[in-house]
């Protein structure tokens, strides 16, 4: 059978024999581009391995052949996620193995889903001509709301590509010059009094805290052009502090670790957008470094504009996270520690109040 990525599959299903036992099924794909089939297989087979441990299905290769052996069903699955993969690869796509994984449980979870239109989305090609697209759902579902609003939320852990899928858009808007200006500015919280201890003018203290800002965007352009945006203007990198008193037109800006805001901090941020602007507020509201009692602005905005036209909210969890398998592995333990300690205080409140009671 042909297929539309130049490749072909055979079946072979037989049922063994023995009263109970459950069919079994075979089949072959025939990938007639070497480079294709290479950057299919992965390194020393690993994405095979990938899809062995995904699909249930025995992987193995020879020649320019794919063979897959198990359950018909699950064989039925891990041919389509082979085809969806390829297709993805013939459209330009690097595919690692991070990537094979979660292609295959999002064609698991969402089985009218193509792969084609959530890793096809490209938002911009960087300077290392390396493609950056939403790698699921959820940063999808972001990248359509900051299209479609002037103001956006990105909320949830760290890895799940929040802020640097924010600045593959603002460096998108600039380059078709739909703004003049990207914007980056973030809390420096941590800093408080330890500033007067940095070495350095003003700009030099506040810098450390910046640096993910800069790494993001000279990950998307080459060096000598993004300090030609600098010094010219077009890209400015702030601490929040600096944003007071500002009207910003025609800008993209983006609030990167909004959980470190005050609600008096996020009202001005927020209330500095002009014309022709976009604003992207990003952070994770578990991750709080503010005084004990100080409320995040992030939180407090959450529930205060949550239905307000023109304003997006795209909620992230530990199954977005992008980044090394551990991160998202740590996640889940931090948040199932979080809960369990959130549980405990509950029960010790309800005890405390049944006593005060009797």
């Amino acid at each position: 059978m042909a297929n539309r990525d130049g490749s072909s599959s055979n079946k072979d299903r037989s049922t063994p024999s023995g009263r109970g036992a459950a069919a079994v099924s075979t089949a072959q794909v025939e990938i007639h581009d070497p480079a294709l089939l290479m950057a299919l297989c992965g390194p020393r087979n690993e994405h095979l391995r990938i899809l062995e441990t995904e699909t249930g299905v025995s992987f193995g290769s020879r020649g320019n052949q794919i063979h897959l052996q198990g359950a018909a069903e699950d064989v039925a699955f891990a041919e389509r996620a082979v085809a969806e993969l390829s297709q993805m690869i013939r459209e330009g796509n690097e595919v690692h193995a991070n990537d094979v994984a979660r292609a295959v449980r999002l064609l698991r979870d969402h089985p009218d889903m193509k792969l084609h239109d959530i890793f096809h989305d490209v938002v911009l090609v960087s300077a290392r001509h390396r493609v950056i697209a939403p790698k699921g759902i959820a940063q999808k579902k972001y990248i359509e709301s900051i299209r479609d609003n002037d103001i956006v939320f990105g909320i949830g852990p760290a890895g799940t590509g929040k802020t640097y899928l924010a600045m593959a858009m603002a460096v998108s808007a600039l380059m078709q010059k739909k703004v003049k200006r990207i914007i980056l500015t973030r809390p420096a919280v941590e800093a408080g009094e330890k500033l007067g201890f940095l070495p350095g003018d003003l700009a030099e203290k506040v810098n450390p805290y910046l640096r993910p800002l800069y790494d993001a965007m000279h990950d998307m352009m080459d060096l000598d052009k993004a300090q030609a945006l600098i010094q010219r203007g077009s890209i400015e990198v702030a601490p929040l502090a600096f944003m007071r008193g500002r009207t910003l037109n025609d800008s993209f800006v983006i609030l990167d670790e909004a959980q470190n805001t005050t609600p008096e901090q996020m009202k001005m941020f927020l209330t500095r957008l002009g014309y022709d602007s976009k604003a992207i507020i990003t952070g994770d509201v578990t991750q709080v470094d503010l005084p004990e009692g100080r409320k995040s602005g992030l939180s407090d905005a959450i529930t205060l504009l949550a239905g307000v036209e023109g304003i997006g909210f795209t909620n992230f969890t530990d199954i977005d996270v992008v980044r090394h398998p551990l991160v998202a592995k740590i996640v889940r333990a931090y948040d199932a520690r979080d809960a369990a300690l959130k549980y405990g205080r509950s029960l010790r409140d309800e005890n405390r109040a049944a006593v005060q009671e009797d």
